[in-house]
C-alpha cells in the first residue's frame, strides 16, 4: 500500500455508543487499515449515544473506503458523514480580492474613483511607466497556462488546472506578498498564447508560465520574454532547476566533491530537464549524459527536436550511447525528472563512490528512496514525506518578490545561480548532513535571501557599462 498523505485526508463522522473504550477502539480499528490518525474528536456526548469525528490521513480513495468500512464494522458504530479535507479546502476557490483601503465616505469615494481617479489615468496615459508605482502593476503576477502538463495529471485542460493555478498564487501571496492571478487560457494554439499574455500585461509585473507542455513551452517562453517589457519565467523549467542547483551544492558539501569535476546522469530531456542541464553547465558542471524515452541522446542521432538537439551539442562529451543504465554508470550524480522506476538498485551501485541520487518524478519517483539510500550517500525526492524535499516553493516566490523589487524587465542565467545559492545557504554547516541538504518550504528566511540575490544579481548588471 502506497504511504498515506495529507492529500487524501478525510474526517469520517460516526454515531458511537457512550462509553469509555469507544474512541480507542475506532483508532484500533482504523490503524488496523494503515491510515494515519490525526485527530479523534467527541463532537456530541448523549446519556446512550456520541458523535465523534475521526480525522486520517489515507493513500487513495479505496483506501478511504477500506477505512470507513472499518470504523462502521465496529460494535454499535454508524457511519454519518464522509468529508474529503482536500476537497471541503477547495470549496469556492482558494483566492478572493480585497481592497487595500477603505472607501469610508464621500471624500474618498472621489479620490479613489471618479472624478479623482481621472487625474492618475491621465498622468499614466502621458507616462505608462508611472503605472507600475501607481497601479496593482507594481505587486501583481499573472499565472499562465494551457492545462497541459499539469504535474502527475499531463493533459486535464484549463478548468481542471484552475485548482493547481489558485494554489500556485496562494504560495504567492503566503511566502513573498505578491498578488498573483490564474490565468488559464482555453487554447493550446501558441500564437494565441502568446498574443493573448502580450494583451494582459499590461496589468501586471510580470508573468508565470505554468503547466503548458514541451516542445510548446519554450517558444512560448522565448516569445513572450523577446516581446514583453516584464519578466517572464516558466517554474517548470528555471524553478525546478534552481532548488535542483541549491541541492546539489549542499549535497556536494556532505560527500566533499567539488561541481566542476562530478559526472551527472539526466533523466528527462522535457522542459525540466532542459533547463537543469543549462543552469548546470552555468554553474560549472562540464560532464552530463542525457537520456529520455529513447535513451542517452547522442550527437550521432537525428533530432527534430532543437532542444533535444542543442543538449546532443553540448553534453556527453564522449558520445555515449545506450540506455540510461549506460549513464548512470560511473556517475557522481543522478537527476531525474522523468517517470517512476526507471533507475534500479543495480544502477545506482554502478555510481561512483559516495553518490547523488535526486529521484523528482513526482508522485512516485525514478526508484524508492529507501532502496536508493542502500547505495548512495544522498538522496532526495520531490515529496513532503521522505527527507529532502527539492521543492519549487523555494524559488519562486523569492524571485518574483525580487524582480518586482527591482524592477527588473528581464531575468538571467546570473540571477538563477545567484537564487540558487541563497537557497543553499539557508542549511549552515552545523545543521547540514545526509538527511537535510534543503532548507524548509516553510522557512520564512529563504524567500527574503532569494529576493536579496535577484534585487543585487539586477542592480549589478544594471551597473555593468554596455558592451563590457
Amino acid at each position: 500500500m502506497a504511504t498515506p498523505s495529507p492529500g487524501y485526508s478525510v474526517t469520517i463522522r460516526l454515531k458511537t455508543p457512550s462509553g469509555y473504550t469507544v474512541t480507542s477502539e475506532l483508532v484500533a480499528a482504523a490503524g488496523a487499515t494503515g491510515a494515519q490518525i490525526t485527530a479523534v474528536d467527541v463532537v456530541e456526548s448523549h446519556p446512550e449515544s456520541m458523535v465523534v469525528d475521526v480525522t486520517a490521513n489515507t493513500s487513495s480513495p479505496a483506501h478511504v473506503e477500506e477505512l470507513t468500512a472499518a470504523l462502521g464494522a465496529v460494535s454499535g458504530v454508524e457511519v454519518e458523514h464522509v468529508s474529503d479535507r482536500t476537497f471541503l479546502i477547495h470549496l469556492g476557490g482558494k483566492l478572493e480580492v480585497v481592497p487595500k483601503l477603505e472607501l469610508r465616505n464621500r471624500d474618498d469615494l472621489s479620490r479613489a474613483y471618479t472624478p479623482g481617479v481621472a487625474r492618475v489615468s491621465k498622468a499614466i496615459a502621458e507616462d505608462k511607466a508611472l503605472a507600475r508605482n501607481l497601479t496593482i502593476k507594481r505587486n501583481t503576477i499573472a499565472v499562465v497556462t494551457d492545462g497541459t502538463a499539469v504535474l502527475g495529471l499531463g493533459d486535464i485542460g484549463p478548468e481542471a488546472a484552475l485548482p493547481v493555478m489558485e494554489g500556485k498564487a496562494a504560495l504567492f501571496k503566503q511566502f513573498a506578498d505578491v498578488d498573483a492571478w490564474p490565468v488559464c487560457l482555453d487554447t493550446k494554439d501558441t500564437d494565441e498564447i502568446v498574443m493573448i499574455v502580450k494583451a494582459l500585461a499590461p496589468a501586471y509585473g510580470g508573468v508565470n508560465l505554468e503547466d503548458i507542455s514541451a516542445p510548446r513551452c519554450f517558444e512560448i517562453e522565448a516569445r513572450l520574454r523577446e516581446e514583453l517589457d516584464i519578466p517572464v519565467f516558466h517554474d517548470d523549467q528555471h524553478g525546478t532547476a534552481i532548488v535542483v542547483l541549491a541541492a546539489l551544492n549542499n549535497a556536494l558539501r556532505v560527500v566533499g566533491k567539488r561541481i566542476e569535476d562530478i559526472r551527472v546522469a539526466v533523466s528527462g530531456v522535457g522542459a525540466a530537464g532542459n533547463a537543469i542541464i543549462q543552469l548546470l553547465q552555468a554553474s560549472g558542471v562540464t560532464h552530463i549524459v542525457a537520456a529520455g524515452r529513447a535513451g542517452i541522446v547522442a550527437r550521432d542521432h537525428e533530432h527534430t527536436d532543437p532542444h533535444r538537439k542543442s543538449i546532443a551539442e553540448t553534453t556527453n562529451p564522449d558520445n555515449l550511447t545506450g540506455t540510461l543504465s549506460d549513464a548512470v554508470r560511473g556517475a557522481d550524480v543522478f537527476i531525474g525528472v522523468s517517470a517512476p522506476d526507471v533507475l534500479t538498485a543495480e544502477d545506482v551501485q554502478s555510481m561512483a563512490s559516495d553518490a547523488i541520487v535526486f529521484a523528482l518524478a513526482n508522485p512516485d519517483p525514478e526508484i524508492d528512496p529507501a532502496i536508493a539510500g542502500q547505495y548512495a550517500a544522498v538522496v532526495a525526492t520531490g515529496r513532503s514525506d521522505y527527507p529532502n524535499q527539492i521543492n519549487n516553493v523555494l524559488a519562486f516566490p523569492g524571485i518574483f518578490r525580487g524582480l518586482l523589487d527591482a524592477g527588473a524587465s528581464e531575468i538571467t542565467s546570473d540571477m538563477l545561480v545567484a537564487a540558487a545559492a541563497a537557497i543553499s545557504k539557508n542549511v549552515s554547516d552545523d545543521e547540514l548532513n545526509p538527511s537535510f541538504i534543503i532548507p524548509s518550504v516553510f522557512d520564512r528566511a529563504v524567500t527574503r535571501d532569494v529576493a536579496e540575490a535577484i534585487v543585487e544579481t539586477a542592480r549589478a548588471a544594471e551597473a555593468v557599462p554596455v558592451g563590457n
